[in-house]
C-alpha cells in the first residue's frame, strides 16, 4: 500500500471512529427522552385529535425543511458548477458568482423558518 493508500485508510478509520462517537453520544443524549417521569411531575394528557394534529404538524415541518434543503442542494449544484466555470474563465467575477450561490442557499433558510413557524403553532 502506497503513501496515499495509508493516508486514505487513516481517514476512513478516523471517520468511522467519529461516527461511532457521535452514535454513542446521541444515544446517551436521548436517554432522558425515554425515561419515566419523575414523581410529583404533572403529565400532560393529549387527546387523539390533538395527537393527530401534532402528527400532521410535525410531518408538515419536516416536509418544509426537507424540500427546502433538497431544493437548495439542487440549486447550489447547478449554480455552483456554472459559477466555478465562469470564475475559471474570468476570475474577476468571483464575488458576483458567490452572491448567486448565497441566493441559492437562502432557500434552505426559508424552509427552516417555515418549519419553525409550523412547530410554533402547537
Amino acid at each position: 500500500m502506497g503513501k496515499q493508500g495509508k493516508r486514505f485508510a487513516g481517514r476512513v478509520r478516523a471517520s468511522v471512529l467519529a461516527l461511532v462517537f457521535m452514535a454513542v453520544f446521541g444515544f446517551v443524549a436521548i436517554g432522558g427522552a425515554f425515561a419515566q417521569e419523575a414523581a410529583g411531575g404533572s403529565a400532560k394528557l393529549v387527546t387523539a385529535e390533538q395527537a393527530t394534529v401534532q402528527k400532521f404538524g410535525l410531518i408538515a415541518a419536516a416536509i418544509a425543511f426537507g424540500f427546502g434543503a433538497i431544493g437548495a442542494g439542487i440549486a447550489i449544484a447547478n449554480v455552483g458548477a456554472a459559477a466555478m466555470g465562469a470564475i475559471g474563465e474570468k476570475p474577476e467575477i468571483a464575488s458576483q458568482a458567490l452572491i448567486f450561490i448565497a441566493l441559492a442557499e437562502g432557500l434552505v433558510v426559508f424552509g427552516f423558518i417555515t418549519a419553525l413557524m409550523i412547530l410554533g403553532k402547537f
